[in-house]
């Protein structure tokens, strides 16, 4: 029978219904994704002209900026979201009908491998993991240049917003805390009021490692699972062992098990499927928090009641997305 979840860390609440799975139509598959066209990629080691100059890179000895001899490099963004310089808009003489302010902030590419692959679970195991300590370090920098949020992105596909194919991540250094992130920056304080002190990332994982239906694995650095009230199917939440606000401070990255459950989405879904990943990090001044990395793949559309609503349909229980798996 449908239900109701509620997420405990968003209070968000999504209609887990697996029964609509079996409807006609709603079969979940991956189709063949887009071959990165070494010609056209900007991103291609060797093509270094194409892009802005770099701000960032882990590089082999020597090596110049722009030019060959990385193995993640950041750039920033050719057409920004944001921009430091943006200028205040004018006035409007109903701002309480019609807001409006400077888009200001940075916006960076971080190019997460030279190899010309457009998904993370085609590099090995330890580009993964230095590809994410730049996002770390890249993160770290505008945190500590004093952007109240740092919000680090990967869309893989055009089906998941991806313009480029190559592997990349994008980095957003916000002057204001977005809603969403607000909202959880208020529940964590509630629950550690609420309990005396404790730390609701932390208790929900040791509720779901006792109780192990949505563990999909376990590493030395985090757990994987399927979180409670998955809004789309497969989604998966990567939560580290040991609890800590910010992913930009020093300790785990857990990236040996996101590169494990990447390659699992892989083998229950027949290929790489489109996809969103996000690190959510701990906003300025926050005094309770846990990071974590969620990944979305995007199987289905979103349709009326999504869009109007926010109130998403999953037609495949994470329990059901646990076990599957767990099995690869």
């Amino acid at each position: 029978m449908p239900e109701v979840r509620v997420d405990p860390l968003s209070g968000l609440r999504a209609i887990v219904a697996g029964d609509r799975a079996a409807r006609p139509g709603a079969r979940l598959r991956t189709i063949a994704q887009e071959v990165v066209d070494p010609e056209q990629d900007p991103f291609l080691e060797g093509h270094e002209d194409r892009t802005p100059p770099e701000v960032d890179a882990f590089r082999a000895d020597g090596s110049a900026p722009d030019t060959p001899g990385w193995y993640v490099r950041v750039v920033p963004n050719l057409y920004p979201a944001l921009d430091p310089e943006s200028a205040e808009p004018s006035p409007d003489a109903r701002p309480d009908l019609f807001a409006a302010r400077a888009a200001r902030g940075a916006h960076e590419v971080i190019v997460n491998a030279p190899a010309p692959v457009s998904s993370l679970a085609e590099l090995e195991v330890e580009q993964v993991a230095l590809a994410m300590e730049m996002w770390r370090r890249r993160m770290r920098h505008h945190a500590q240049a004093g952007a109240a949020h740092v919000h680090l992105i990967v869309n893989e596909r055009r089906e998941g917003g991806a313009s480029l194919p190559h592997t990349h991540a994008q980095l957003y250094a916000l002057d204001f805390v977005p809603m969403q992130v607000a909202r959880e920056r208020e529940r964590y304080a509630s629950y550690a009021t609420r309990t005396m002190g404790g730390d609701l990332l932390q208790d929900l994982l040791q509720e779901e490692v006792k109780r192990r239906a949505r563990v999909v694995a376990i590493d030395a650095e985090a757990v994987l699972l399927a979180p409670w009230a998955s809004r789309l199917p497969y989604q998966l939440m990567l939560v580290p062992r040991r609890p800590r606000a910010r992913f930009e401070d020093d300790g785990a990255t857990g990236a040996a098990l996101l590169h494990d459950g990447l390659r699992r989405l892989c083998a229950v879904l027949g290929g790489h499927p489109a996809l969103n990943l996000w690190v959510r990090t701990a906003p300025r001044d926050a005094e309770r928090f846990c990071w974590r990395i969620d990944i979305i793949p995007r199987l289905t559309h979103l349709a009326g009641l999504e869009m109007g609503t926010g109130l998403y349909v999953n037609i495949i229980a994470p329990e059901r997305a646990a076990a599957e798996l767990r099995e690869r």
